[in-house]
């Protein structure tokens, strides 16, 4: 991976939030991507059960202070910054006020979905991209990881499609099995158009529910990988049907390798030895 830039998105990523599929591949990805010479940059929502004195968060003024517009409001863009302990890894958080300071990330203390969960993904997505555009740094690769990134494909394709920056970048996203229950925001689709989406584009927000985020993604990405052992059969399903590069499910054991040849044969298009 040498002198290769992966921008690396999370919604949930060790040592900031509990040990799951994602979490650990977001932490172990980009150190492999590192010790093999390439560079990462890492985003995560900054969820408010991140205890940020023991991490050691801290905003950065010079990023922090664009506002996204979300189905025509202006809500105020914060971000912060922390290194992982005895890595070269360092992490953003996309940070505001209404929609990251409680302490539950998804749901509520009866389970039930937050009603603005979609406005967050919508934010988070932006937020990101935007935050990115600031840094001047120009991605190789955008691996995506989380329903919560979900839309982030489509909006580099669609909303930020003649961004120089993102010319020549090519987009993977990660399929895990952190399933959610139940459906976002019927409005959702609406709130995506409000900033100039075609409807035809986002036909799969018609039914909001976790595995058409994950099609929506898969749609506009330039590959797939497969993060979990087990995953939705009806994802299973639409990846065997697609035409897209894919890299079936690797364990944190031989993962490493894998991955190399996928970033730099599948999606770059690179020779390797």
């Amino acid at each position: 991976m040498q002198d290769k830039r992966v921008l690396f998105i999370s919604a949930e990523l060790i040592p900031y939030l509990a040990e799951n599929d994602m979490s650990i591949m977001s932490f172990e990805v980009p150190k492999m991507i590192n010790s093999t010479g390439g560079q990462t940059r890492i985003f995560m929502p900054r969820f408010g059960n991140i205890n940020q004195r023991r991490h050691q968060l801290h905003e950065v003024i010079r990023l922090s202070g664009l506002n996204m517009v979300v189905n025509d409001f202006d809500m105020p863009l914060i971000i912060k910054v922390a290194s992982i302990p005895k890595e070269r890894m360092q992490v953003y958080f996309i940070d505001n006020e209404d929609y990251f300071k409680r302490k539950a990330m998804y749901s509520d203390e009866d389970g039930n979905l937050f009603e603005d969960n979609d406005e967050r993904a919508i934010f988070f997505a932006k937020g990101v991209i935007e935050t990115v555009k600031k840094l001047n740094w120009a991605p190789d690769i955008i691996h995506i990881n989380g329903w919560l990134a979900s839309l982030m494909p489509m909006y580099l394709k669609n909303y930020y499609g003649n961004e120089p920056l993102f010319k020549n970048s090519k987009i993977v996203t990660s399929v895990y099995n952190t399933v959610f229950q139940d459906e976002l925001d019927k409005n959702l689709i609406k709130k995506v158009m409000f900033d100039g989406i075609d409807e035809d584009k986002i036909e799969y927000l018609k039914t909001p529910n976790y595995n058409n985020l994950i099609k929506l993604a898969l749609t506009y990405s330039d590959g797939i990988v497969v993060g979990s052992e087990n995953i939705p059969e009806e994802l299973t399903e639409f990846i065997n049907n697609s035409d897209k590069p894919t890299l079936s499910y690797h364990s944190i054991e031989e993962f490493a390798q894998a991955y190399q040849n996928f970033y730099l044969k599948d999606i770059l298009n690179e020779d390797i030895d």
